[in-house]
């Protein structure tokens, strides 16, 4: 690790690196690699000290646990199959709305009686009972099926570790179950496979993550501060609206009512009656509905580009843990 900078490490490649490019760019941060597709090194536009590292999504993982990146982004199901008592070593800072993917518990459609965990607890104790051996669960996920197996009450398996394409498992006789990564189900059916009813172990998605085994100084510290500061703003701004409208009296008794009823805030009063308020995105509508029923005759809703508060609930849960 470059000691002088903060490292944030970013996907190298694919579909993940432009979803992470386009995250850091909505916060006013734009991701530059230094002499193209083939540099492993670059820096991060609007930040100074700042030296991004592009690297696999595993490879993130095991860099942030190692302490040798500060930040990173990668998804929750590798921070949590592959970084042991990961809370001791890992902060996840914030979802940042893609990469989604599910973890899931998937048995063959042929099992009509077995819908549930409990029922498959049932089925593998059977199974042992009968044939004197364990039911084979084929996955790439051995920490995570184990504590979830365990929190079920399922003893009577073994793992059998996939290293190619673990849905087509059963269907080769390789086990009799799976557990894999799905985002819309096709392929686990397509292999005539079903997820059980309580068999969702993870629902996982990139992360912002930071490591707290790293070597925090005050720079570090400070950059990663100003990062998170505008990440939090564009965040807030994405799912807020301000609204203008025009109302002679509007007494603090109707906008504790707009505060119960749409979690509205008022930004400020202007002359001739003008108020600012703000509220989430979803309830936007609602509330201008409602103002116009409290005498204003027009009501604008706009949307914001950042918004900047004193409080950053991003860095005060990074500082928390790094003390």
């Amino acid at each position: 690790m470059n000691a002088s900078k903060l490292i944030v490490a970013v996907p190298s490649k694919g579909r993940l690196q432009e979803n992470a490019n386009a995250f850091f760019g909505r916060a006013g941060l734009d991701v530059v690699q230094g002499r193209g597709a083939r540099d492993y090194r670059g820096v991060l536009r609007g930040v100074d000290n700042v030296e991004i590292a592009f690297l696999s999504a595993s490879d993130i993982t095991t860099h942030l646990a190692q302490g040798l990146v500060h930040m990173g982004v990668t998804g929750e199901d590798l921070v949590r199959e592959t970084i042991p008592d990961a809370q001791s070593k890992v902060e996840l800072l914030t979802p940042l709305g893609f990469g989604h993917a599910n973890v899931v518990v998937a048995v063959p459609q042929a099992w009509i009686d077995v819908r549930s965990m409990a029922d498959l607890a049932d089925v593998a104790a059977a199974f042992r009972a009968r044939r004197e051996q364990r039911m084979r669960v084929a996955t790439k996920y051995v920490n995570i099926t184990r504590k979830f197996f365990g929190e079920h009450g399922v003893a009577d398996y073994r793992i059998v570790e996939s290293l190619g394409a673990t849905e087509g498992a059963p269907a080769a006789g390789q086990a009799e179950m799976i557990v894999d990564i799905t985002t819309t189900g096709a392929t686990l059916k397509a292999n005539a496979l079903k997820i059980l009813d309580d068999g969702v172990m993870l629902k996982s998605e990139a992360n912002l993550v930071a490591s707290v085994t790293a070597q925090w100084d005050e720079q570090n510290r400070e950059s990663a501060r100003l990062i998170l500061a505008r990440i939090a703003a564009e965040e807030e701004a994405r799912t807020t609206r301000e609204i203008r409208a025009r109302i002679p009296e509007f007494s603090d008794s109707k906008l504790k009512k707009a505060a119960a009823k749409f979690d509205a805030r008022l930004r400020g009063r202007g002359p001739d009656g003008v108020i600012m308020l703000s509220c989430p995105k979803d309830a936007a509508p609602q509330l201008a509905e409602w103002l116009i029923k409290h005498g204003a005759e027009t009501v604008t809703v706009g949307a914001l580009d950042y918004v900047f508060t004193a409080k950053n609930p991003l860095w005060e849960k990074l500082a928390k843990r790094l003390g």
